[in-house]
Formats: C-alpha cells, sequence, structure tokens
C-alpha cells in the first residue's frame, strides 16, 4: 500500500466532517464509494444532509462538478444534452448536457419520470452516452452521487431493479444527536461552513488511490465468503429477486476500499460483515409474503450474515492484524 494512501482518505474525510457533523461511519461510507469510483444513493427523510454530503464530497476533490434537479418534466436531453442545428454552418452541432461533468449530483432522482430515469443507465454503467446514434465518451473519474426520499411517495417515481443496481452502495444519514445537532447551529449562525470548504485532494491523486484500492489482497476464501452471502440472498425465503452478480463485485471493490482506509493492505471478513447491508440491501427485492410480515431486504442481509459461515484465518495473513 501506498505511504501517502491514508493520508490522502484522511484530508477527504476530515474536510467533509467540516460540514457533516458526528456521521463519521457515513463519511467514510462515502469516501468508499469514492475511492472505488462507484456511484452512491444517498436515501432518507428531508432536511438531514443528504445533498450537503453530496456537495461537500465533490468540493473536496479536484473533480468538475454539475447539479441536476430532478423533476417530473425533466427530459432525457435536459441530462444528457442534444444536437442543435448550425444555421452557419448548415450542421448539426452537439452540445453536452449536465451529465458530462466528472461528478453528477443528482438530487430526488426519484422524482423524474421514469423515461428520464432510464437517460442514466448507460452513462452509469458504461460510462458513456449514446446521442442521435453517436457514442459520446464521459470524463474519468464518472461518479453519480444521487438523492432520494423515501417517505414521500406523492410525485415520485420508485427506482426500477436496474437503476438501483448500478448504485454501488446506499446509504442512510439519519437524525444528528442533540449534542451534534447543537454543533449544526453553532456552525451555521454566520455562514454555511460549505461556502468555505476548499479543494483537498486533486484528480490525479484521486485516480491513484483507486488504482491502489485495485492493490489491496483479498484472500480466496473472503472472495468465496463474498461469493456465498450474495448466493444466499438469492435463496432466501423472504426474496423474490436476490443479489446480483454486480453485487458481489460492489462488495469485493468497496472491501478493498474499505481496508485501505483503515491503513490495511488485506481485506478481513468482518469489513465483508460491515458493507454487506450498504453494498447488497438495495439490490434485493423482498416478496410480498415477507413484506406483508414487516421483513426489510435489511433484515434479510442481517439474517444471511448470521446464517453463512465466516471463513477461518490463514496462518500469518490475519491473526495478529485483525485490530490493526
Amino acid at each position: 500500500m501506498e505511504a501517502g494512501a491514508n493520508s490522502v482518505v484522511d484530508k477527504i474525510v476530515g474536510n467533509v466532517e467540516q460540514v457533516i457533523v458526528g456521521k463519521r461511519a457515513e463519511v467514510e461510507l462515502a469516501v468508499v464509494a469514492l475511492l472505488c469510483q462507484g456511484h452512491l444513493l444517498i436515501e432518507d427523510v428531508p432536511g438531514v444532509g443528504k445533498t450537503t454530503l453530496a456537495k461537500s464530497i465533490a468540493r473536496s476533490v479536484g473533480c468538475s462538478f454539475r447539479r441536476l434537479q430532478f423533476t417530473p418534466d425533466l427530459l432525457p436531453s435536459d441530462v444528457t444534452g442534444v444536437s442543435v442545428f448550425n444555421q452557419k454552418t448548415a450542421d448539426f452541432e452537439f452540445r453536452p448536457g449536465p451529465i458530462f461533468a466528472q461528478i453528477v449530483l443528482v438530487d430526488e432522482i426519484n422524482r423524474a419520470t421514469p423515461k428520464t430515469q432510464s437517460s442514466l443507465l448507460e452513462a452509469m454503467e458504461e460510462r458513456q452516452v449514446t446521442i442521435d446514434g453517436e457514442l459520446h465518451t464521459l470524463p474519468r473519474p464518472f461518479l453519480v452521487l444521487a438523492t432520494q426520499n423515501p417517505i414521500e411517495y406523492e410525485g415520485t417515481f420508485p427506482l426500477p431493479e436496474a437503476q438501483l443496481d448500478r448504485f454501488l452502495m446506499r446509504l442512510n444519514l439519519g437524525y444528528p444527536s442533540l449534542t451534534d445537532e447543537v454543533t449544526i447551529l453553532d456552525r451555521q449562525q454566520h455562514v454555511h461552513p460549505i461556502e468555505s470548504l476548499q479543494e483537498v485532494v486533486a484528480v490525479e491523486d484521486l485516480l491513484k488511490m483507486n488504482e491502489s484500492v485495485k492493490a489491496i489482497h483479498v484472500d480466496a476464501l473472503v472472495k468465496q465468503y463474498i461469493v456465498a452471502i450474495a448466493d444466499a440472498t438469492r435463496h432466501h425465503e423472504g426474496v423474490y429477486l436476490g443479489a446480483s452478480p454486480r453485487g458481489s463485485l460492489a462488495l469485493f471493490r468497496t472491501s478493498q476500499a474499505l481496508a485501505l482506509l483503515r491503513g490495511r493492505d488485506f481485506v478481513l471478513p468482518d469489513d465483508i460483515k460491515f458493507l454487506a447491508p450498504y453494498a447488497l440491501a438495495h439490490r434485493i427485492i423482498v416478496s410480498p409474503t415477507a413484506r406483508v410480515k414487516d421483513i426489510t431486504a435489511d433484515k434479510i442481509v442481517m439474517d444471511v450474515l448470521e446464517q453463512v459461515p465466516v471463513p477461518g484465518a490463514r496462518a500469518g495473513r490475519w491473526i495478529g492484524s485483525a485490530n490493526s
């Protein structure tokens, strides 16, 4: 592992924590998604800092940034761009949309129609968009940070399974503690701290970090553990549709990033257990029978983690390093 990897991660986490108070674990998970160059869905009730977290991450790195406010009247061309006829040249010229940024904040993604939501599918999976039969490559890195409110259903369109599956992780922020909420009031008394938030990591460093993540060692037993967990979600009695192989890949990659964040050059089974609810729960469709019994996807993932045996340590690899 590169010597400067930890300092770069700490810079990002520390910078975001100037704005997001008392949510260290959630901030670290968001940075994990950033290190993996994976898309992040932040889902929670209004007013807990979903958009602020996304903007703080974007401002902390030296990437181009655009914000999209999804509404029912938004068109796919408002996202991807449009070809306009130029009378001077007597030809069509392409005008790129907001999707052609390295970090795209999609606020209230479930308020747009399915047609507009689908304009993100190709971009999120293949880092490209096809407009009028012409292929346009998106910049690197490319990340979608999306927010949605799961409580208010009026005027919203639930994300289809294909869309949800393209998000590396789903986070919930939750309410702050009473002490943290007082700190938020103090910090925002005169000006919002995000206004003075500075870039702390250049885009070149971010790309190097992505390569560092890929170099983190994942033992064959841990890989089998990841696949066993994903497979168990497909056979759980409360599941209509389990996690896809993309879910296994998400759990694999995020565990590497978490190990890097925690200063290790190898992944522990505990990393997998910690990340599984964030990387897999949003990919699971609960059966109607289980839904009636108030069984959620998160409960199913926790049930699976209790059922799937944890692999034993290899001599000299995990023993003595488990607390690092």
